[in-house]
């Protein structure tokens, strides 16, 4: 590459973070690393009117979350800075100036009644208005005004916004990394706004001023953004500066039906489309981080959400992400989202997760049932468990009868409790009372042992052995159960059975 890799993520803060940003911000962060490049957090804050308090230190904790934080951003190696776009406003009116001089933009003076009646107009006419090559010399501008008059109007302070003068007559060829050759028509284009006369500049003049200062390299991000690409591209061209590369991702696709994700499907399904949990007087809206997911969970079901490395693999770390990561190999279709996939995940790094992290972890809820537990029991608990959940929040319902007796037996399993068990429930009591190294592999020897001498079957103990300790057919392997819950609590519980069954 000829120039060294530099990329950005540049969010508005309006609200909290969006997944679909996430991985936005994780394609740029993953290409930025696999080149030993730059990856930056720019916050595009021109829009003064829909800045949300607290959002901005919201994408900064989101990111810091996930494993993705910026190289540079606000406050932190600040080479470029600064990396607040309302702090750097007294640019933009000077190369704003710069294309007013050499004619690639014009100023209008069109109050908002007038291109109302323009529309309506064109309305009537079953038309759309578009302001263009069509019309800019019609209406209120500098292109039909004579430089005095306009300097004039200026100084009286009557409201004015600068326009993008958009070429006439050419096909631009442009090139997307992940889309290939993209062809548009610049007569089909309108004169975008590029600042306002409130002194702050629309996104589009303040992105390409700051993407050229900042020396961004490739411009990844998503696939909405594609209509603009011909104007960005036409504003490098008028200020004489060379292009970045541009990179426009796919879509991240509801999970049932057409259509973009959005907050409306997580809140309809039950799943969080927020990476941290977002307090509004409204109310809550869930996070990912909040519901229990690992955060190299997200990282890894996001990035597969319009990339893969051409293999069947699904389980990345963040390292072999950057290894592996090409743009060449995100796809241009847009990639459904599908929230069973990502408690899939998050299962598959929970059960790699270390046991004693999981226990401190699960450790809170325990104490708020009023239970005190040894920190070596709940970790073999917490062990003999994990494999059957996707989130610590599910661990209690796994694993309540490890620390409380079952009050009631569940009715279906209840059927497999005949004539003849309690006298072999006693037996088995007996056969228990007599062991002394009270190991899950050892009582499993001694009792497997019992039961072949008396040539009784398995389904005759084992079932109504794990519904006197469980309450219902289920839980880890039951030797494990009787180890962790002593001998003393086993007998209790076998007896309590006998009495109610």
């Amino acid at each position: 590459m000829s120039k060294p890799v530099r990329v950005r993520f540049a969010p508005s803060p309006t609200g909290p973070l969006h997944i679909g940003g996430v991985r936005t911000a994780l394609f740029n962060y993953l290409f930025a690393k696999k080149n030993n490049g730059v990856f930056y957090l720019r916050i595009e804050d021109t829009d003064q009117n829909r800045f949300v308090p607290g959002a901005e230190e919201y994408i900064m904790e989101a990111l810091e979350w996930l494993g993705i934080a910026p190289d540079e951003t606000i406050g932190k190696n600040e080479k470029f800075g600064p990396y607040r776009q309302s702090e750097r406003k007294q640019l933009y009116q000077q190369y704003a100036d710069l294309l007013i001089n050499s004619g690639n933009a014009y100023y209008a003076f069109d109050t908002a009644e007038a291109l109302d009646f323009h529309r309506k107009q064109h309305e009537e006419q079953g038309k759309t208005f578009i302001y263009n090559h069509h019309n800019r010399e019609k209406l209120d501008t500098s292109l039909v005004i004579s430089k005095e008059d306009t300097a004039k109007r200026i100084a009286n302070g009557e409201e004015y916004v600068i326009r993008f003068k958009t070429p006439i007559n050419e096909t631009l060829h442009l090139n997307d990394i992940i889309r290939g050759d993209i062809k548009f028509e610049t007569n089909l284009l309108d004169d975008k706004v590029l600042f306002k006369s409130d002194g702050m500049p629309t996104y589009h003049l303040a992105n390409i001023v700051d993407d050229h200062l900042m020396e961004t390299s490739h411009v990844i991000r998503g696939e909405e953004w594609l209509p603009s690409m011909p104007l960005h591209v036409l504003l490098y061209r008028a200020f004489g500066w060379d292009a970045p590369e541009f990179a426009h991702l796919p879509l991240i696709l509801k999970p049932v039906g057409n259509g973009k994700l959005s907050k409306r499907d997580g809140d309809k399904l039950g799943f969080p489309v927020f990476p941290l949990e977002w307090k509004t007087d409204e109310g809550i809206s869930s996070g990912y981080r909040e519901k229990g997911f690992f955060p190299e969970a997200v990282i890894n079901f996001l990035a597969l959400l319009g990339w893969n490395d051409g293999t069947e693999q699904e389980l990345f770390s963040l390292e072999e992400l950057v290894e592996k990561f090409d743009l060449n190999r995100v796809h241009k279709a847009g990639a459904k989202f599908d929230p069973e996939k990502n408690k899939w995940f998050n299962h598959q790094y929970l059960v790699k997760q270390n046991d004693a992290i999981l226990a401190k972890a699960f450790a809170p809820i325990v104490a708020e049932k009023g239970i005190v537990v040894e920190n070596d029991k709940l970790i073999q608990i917490v062990s003999s468990i994990k494999e059957r959940a996707h989130f610590v929040s599910e661990f209690w319902d796994l694993s309540d009868f490890f620390f409380v007796a079952p009050t009631s037996y569940d009715e279906k399993a209840s059927k497999n409790w005949k004539v003849e068990t309690p006298a072999i429930m006693h037996e088995l009591i007996a056969v228990l009372s007599t062991i002394g190294g009270f190991s899950s592999l050892n009582i499993e020897i001694i009792v497997k042992d019992w039961m072949t001498k008396n040539e009784i079957g398995m389904g005759k103990v084992m079932q109504p052995f794990r519904l006197s300790l469980v309450g219902a057919l289920k839980g880890p392997h039951l030797f494990d159960i009787v180890e962790l819950i002593g001998k003393e609590e086993t007998i209790k519980r076998i007896e309590k059975a006998i009495a109610t069954l």
